[in-house]
């Protein structure tokens, strides 16, 4: 949620490096929460809704003022992306145990992201990002719910790679790594990402 938080304030001052940045530490920090709740034995109700606050903060609100301009269409772009990070955990419930109905929000504000960093915030190539992402989140496709901490060894290591190239790495190669982790959760969910341990 602070990561979330600082993202707005930067966008809104103007710093849009740093608020695709606190995007990206927001989705590492969105995948070891869980993780980390379970081994204290610290879960809750009330940490359940904090997690999805922090969800719509991070990955609904900042992302989504990525995508910002002055041009109305943009901002309504902007409505769409934050309305369809709200709707999916509210109404696309897939009932199915560690299953998800349309794409986790977090994936989308992972590429969109790491494409407006690539890119230097090319504002085409971010409009032709979000509207699949949104399609993709508003699917009633499945996706598999990866515990990626409690799970098998090699996503672990991806999650380790990711940790380490934030704070290790050029901006350039962090970036593909985490398109690429993102797009395999798109394209192949069940094939990569739904295997078990």
């Amino acid at each position: 949620m602070v990561m979330g938080m600082t993202s707005i304030l930067s966008s809104l001052s103007g710093h849009h490096g740093a608020a695709c940045w606190l995007v990206l530490i927001g989705f590492l920090l969105d995948l070891a929460d869980g993780a980390v709740a379970r081994r204290l034995d610290a879960c809750s109700a009330q940490g359940a809704k904090l997690d999805d606050f922090a969800d719509f903060t991070t990955f609904g609100i900042a992302t989504a003022l990525l995508l910002r301009t002055p041009e109305l269409l943009d901002n309504l772009l902007c409505m769409c992306y934050v309305l369809s990070v709200y709707v999916r955990p509210c109404f696309f419930s897939s009932g199915i145990p560690f299953m998800y109905r349309g794409l986790p929000c977090m994936y989308p504000s992972a590429i969109l992201a790491s494409a407006s960093l690539l890119s230097g915030g090319d504002v085409v190539l971010l409009r032709l990002t979000a509207v699949p992402m949104i399609l993709f989140m508003m699917s009633q496709s499945f996706y598999p719910h990866d515990r990626v901490l409690e799970s098998q060894a090699w996503k672990k290591v991806v999650y380790a790679g990711g940790v380490v190239l934030v704070f290790c790495s050029s901006f350039s190669l962090v970036c593909i790594y985490y398109l690429l982790w993102s797009s395999s959760y798109i394209l192949f969910p069940r094939l990569i990402w739904g295997n078990k341990a």
